[in-house]
């Protein structure tokens, strides 16, 4: 048996609540009574709260409460745990209050030189994200929803309407994308699974109607194969190739759109299959930061659209579209 597992057999056995001896633990886990020094060492070290007595009557307890607290983590696992509870902030995440907690904890059972450790690993270290505070009362209750599996009532706006509309959708899974939280959800009114933006619903209620939720179903998988579809017919997609400064083609290799469309790359140049009708209504817009540091090699489709695209954009700035800083 490995130490660490014999280190999870000592703190289970102190968590009983009564006062135990190195040598009912050695006999217990039929081990020299020095690895029990040692072992109890390597737990006082890590933050674990023992309390030692001698004497006739002496032994080894846990401070009280401590089964609340997590069980051992060194000072890098803590540190990891720390930063990821700061990305989740910033992601807007709803159960800020339960992450309050657990991160209170992870610096409530750290001895001295674990918490100054701590704080170096975390000073400097800050994330900027959005503000999605006014998002966690829904967040809320459509995490709710789906854990309990019932259906919720919601009002609803998509980028074509200007009215609400009400729907009442089965949540299987929020997702967090590009700043931004999705909740997956089969809809009865179109009788499909669909994405739905938690930033254009207006307001819900859960209805408490149960629903089944399909097994092994992945709302990321959804997600994501809803914005790349399988295309079946390769014959359909469409050579794009990029040649430029390595920094540019990098940049453009690992935009999220064009890197699931990466098929290779070398010092100088990429190659990408896409499908026709995204390459003309998408790539040109993409490729404009770039100016002149990337050059579209193939197809010559391509050139042709960035070309129209540019001259669309000269004739609407040349029109007297603005007056006074205005919009007519």
């Amino acid at each position: 048996m490995s130490k660490m597992d014999h280190m999870m057999q000592i703190l289970w056995m102190l968590n009983s609540g009564r006062k135990i001896t190195a040598k009912e633990i050695a006999e217990k886990l039929e081990i020299n009574i020095r690895s029990v020094y040692r072992y109890i060492n390597s737990l006082s070290a890590s933050g674990v709260p023992i309390i030692a007595e001698t004497g006739h009557h002496g032994g080894y307890t846990l401070l009280n409460n401590f089964i609340k607290s997590p069980l051992i983590f060194d000072v890098d696992e803590k540190a990891a745990l720390l930063h990821a509870s700061i990305f989740a902030k910033e992601a807007g995440y709803f159960l800020d209050e339960a992450l309050n907690s657990a991160t209170a904890k992870l610096t409530m059972y750290s001895n001295q030189e674990q918490e100054k450790m701590i704080q170096q690993h975390l000073q400097g270290f800050e994330i900027i994200g959005p503000d999605e505070s006014s998002l966690e009362p829904l967040l809320k209750k459509l995490e709710e929803s789906i854990v309990k599996g019932t259906s919720i009532e919601m009002e609803y706006h998509t980028n074509n309407e200007e009215q609400s509309k009400s729907r009442v959708v089965n949540p299987y899974g929020l997702v967090y994308w590009k700043q931004n939280w999705y909740v997956v959800a089969f809809c009865h009114v179109r009788n499909e699974i669909r994405t739905f933006k938690v930033g254009r619903i207006s307001s819900l209620h859960q209805t408490g109607i149960p629903f089944q939720r399909p097994q092994s179903f992945s709302a990321s998988d959804f997600f994501m194969k809803s914005l790349f579809p399988q295309v079946e017919d390769k014959q359909n997609l469409v050579p794009f190739i990029i040649c430029g400064k390595s920094s540019a083609v990098d940049a453009i290799s690992q935009h999220w759109f064009l890197k699931y469309h990466l098929q290779e790359r070398t010092n100088k140049n990429a190659i990408f299959l896409v499908d026709e009708e995204a390459l003309h209504t998408y790539v040109p817009y993409l490729l404009f930061p770039y100016g002149k540091s990337i050059q579209v090699v193939e197809p010559i489709s391509l050139k042709q659209k960035i070309i129209d695209v540019l001259y669309e954009l000269i004739h609407f700035y040349e029109n007297e579209n603005f007056t006074d800083g205005e919009c007519q």
